[in-house]
């Protein structure tokens, strides 16, 4: 190698790194941060079969990390060579990398550790009276002395890269490593819990667990007792796939992607595919730029899994990406349809009558005998605690082959600044904005239809011509396959030119111009969308183009018709973008807000 500084040049001869210089440059992929020292001896306490663990950190891991577990421990003999590179108990051969049934694997983690820092590991096993203790300073290790100590191991580590100092320049500021260390602590409290975990900061334990196995007990600890209680319980099982954990039903959301926590065979990963997945299970439920809370376990045969991709085992690779991803995708779709909210108090028996509806001002609405009674009798039978879909696969796009029950049946009153119709439910007053409304319903309608692959396209008697921009011309060619998938039929007429000759049988009272450019506004904002995306994409954008637009008045029969479009409806309470469609006013809040339960 030749190294050129202003006009000199010095050959430099190759030569076998210096041990420790070596295992430094190693911990950088190892040891990023205070909360990587946590993780990794974390890890090698649960392998070790640890029933409590306590964590103790001062100065957010930079001056202290002390982590204390009821393991196995090592014998005295056996401690030299666990603080060694690539020494570990795990593996024996190359084969089993393909069957890792632990957390660690690699033999580094120790050698790492003890190599940018103060380092004092205490173990003791069970059939031996006494511990061993011994100091590994800058990757350099003492001798190995005789001490009294518990059953368990004791990882002890002082000054955190005090002999790297630009590492150390760099770290964030300690609020935020005390972040990273709580997020690890708390992903692994719910991963195992069953096992007691403890954290101390200074001399103040700011997290602990029972191990009594009570995931949402511990739910509860990390985000509060009325997050914890809404959290949706999901458990499935599929072909040597099985899932369990827990999402958050739509109404609760979070500004990032910070609090979605996978766990692949008891292993926290951080798998980007994974959580698209998750996301997608959402589609049209959320509004943009809104994300779940998730905490996912899977189980998957370890031979299905590469876990050997990432120095700090954060990543992984599965030998068939597309088939857990369509499991988390469908059972976490279906987890949220089942558990769709729905009023439990039993709807009173004068709003479910047979009354006919009169334009001369009677406020009753036509409800079939059979539908009121097998609404009622539904109603009736389940609690909301009971709330279940019959099993059915489900995709990224809304299924609406049979009504859920997601609203009760509701008596229509009339319209209110010619945007929001007014309904009565069995429990309270709804308010529903007729434009997302009418989006939800053109939208279930037409992912239907394509599902069944029967679209109906209507020809216009005059085709339309439509111009648009350079870039969105060039959109519209790569986008034309699907617009005539789902019934239109669009060419090109010229540059940047386009000609609508047949639109959805759906569409037929709207402007087909409005799907267009709808089209291409949403592609110029995001060029890249995911391809799984693109159709419902697509189809939400144009049903919001073509629903009725806010300050338009509706006819009663038209109003009417909305609301039981609407109720049948598998998702009804969210547009396709996430948008509520309606809001709901409780017979309680009314009563308090005029008086009959006492002051607000």
């Amino acid at each position: 190698m030749i190294i050129s500084v202003a006009g000199y040049n010095w050959r430099m001869p190759i030569r076998l790194l210096a041990p420790e210089v070596a295992s430094q440059i190693a911990a950088g992929e190892v040891v990023e941060r205070p909360a990587s020292v946590v993780k990794e001896l974390l890890e090698n306490a649960l392998d070790a079969g640890a029933k409590s663990v306590t964590v103790t950190i001062q100065e957010a891991g930079r001056r202290l990390i002390e982590i204390s577990d009821d393991g196995s421990g090592i014998p005295s003999g056996e401690i030299p060579l666990a603080v060694e590179r690539h020494a570990t108990s795990k593996l024996q051969n190359a084969s089993d990398l393909f069957h890792i049934n632990t957390l660690g694997f690699r033999g580094e983690a120790l050698a790492s550790i003890g190599s940018v820092s103060r380092l004092t590991i205490t173990s003791r096993t069970p059939d031996i009276q006494a511990g061993g203790r011994m100091v590994v300073e800058g990757g350099i290790a003492g001798r190995v002395e005789q001490v009294g100590a518990p059953v368990g191991t004791t990882v002890r580590v002082e000054d955190l890269f005090y002999n790297l100092p630009a590492r150390l320049k760099f770290l964030k500021q300690d609020a935020t490593e005390r972040r990273a260390i709580d997020a690890i602590i708390s992903r692994y409290a719910l991963a195992y819990p069953k096992v007691r975990f403890r954290l101390v900061e200074g001399s103040n334990a700011t997290f602990q667990t029972a191990g009594d196995g009570d995931r949402r007990a511990i739910l509860a600890a990390l985000y509060g007792v009325e997050v914890a209680r809404q959290l949706l319980d999901e458990q499935a099982e599929e072909d040597g796939l099985n899932l369990s954990g827990f999402i958050s039903p739509a109404s609760l959301t979070r500004s990032n992607r910070k609090e979605i926590t996978f766990f692949i065979n008891g292993r926290w990963v951080s798998d980007t595919p994974m959580s698209q997945a998750l996301l997608q299970s959402y589609h049209t439920l959320l509004m943009v730029g809104r994300y779940p809370l998730a905490a996912l376990f899977l189980e998957i045969d370890p031979a299905e899994v590469d876990v050997n991709v990432h120095p700090a085992k954060a990543e992984v690779r599965f030998k068939s990406q597309d088939r857990v991803f369509s499991f988390v995708q469908r059972c976490s779709r279906r987890t949220l349809l089942a558990y769709s909210p729905i009023p439990s108090m039993p709807p009173p028996q004068n709003l479910w009558g047979a009354r006919q509806f009169s334009p001369e001002g009677s406020n009753s609405f036509p409800v079939s005998p059979n539908r009121a009674q097998a609404g009622l009798e539904w109603a009736l039978a389940h609690d909301e605690s009971e709330v279940s879909l019959p099993d059915q696969p489900a995709s990224q796009e809304v299924q609406t082959s049979a009504p859920a029950f997601n609203l009760p049946i509701m008596r229509h009153v009339g319209q209110i600044g010619a945007t929001y119709l007014i309904a009565e439910g069995p429990d309270g007053l709804y308010l529903i904005d007729q434009h997302a409304a009418h989006e939800r319903v053109l939208f279930e309608k037409l992912m239907t239809q394509r599902d069944r692959h029967s679209i109906s396209s209507q020809v216009l008697l005059t085709p339309q011509v439509v111009q648009v921009s350079a870039s969105g011309a060039k959109i519209l060619e790569e986008q034309l396959p699907i617009l005539q998938h789902f019934g239109f039929s669009v060419e090109a007429f010229g540059p940047n030119v386009f000609q609508v000759r047949a639109i959805p049988v759906l569409f037929a009272d709207t402007d087909p111009a409005l799907a267009l450019r709808a089209l291409v506004e949403d592609f110029e904002e995001d060029e890249s969308p995911l391809q799984n995306e693109i159709e419902a994409r697509i189809a939400a954008r144009v049903c919001k183009r073509m629903a009725v637009k806010a300050g338009k008045t509706l006819s009663l029969e038209e109003q009417r018709a909305l609301l039981l479009d609407l109720e049948k409806c598998e998702s009804p309470r969210t547009c396709p973008h996430g948008r509520p469609t309606m809001i709901h006013l409780s017979v309680d809040m009314l009563e308090r807000q005029f008086g009959r339960k006492g002051a607000r």
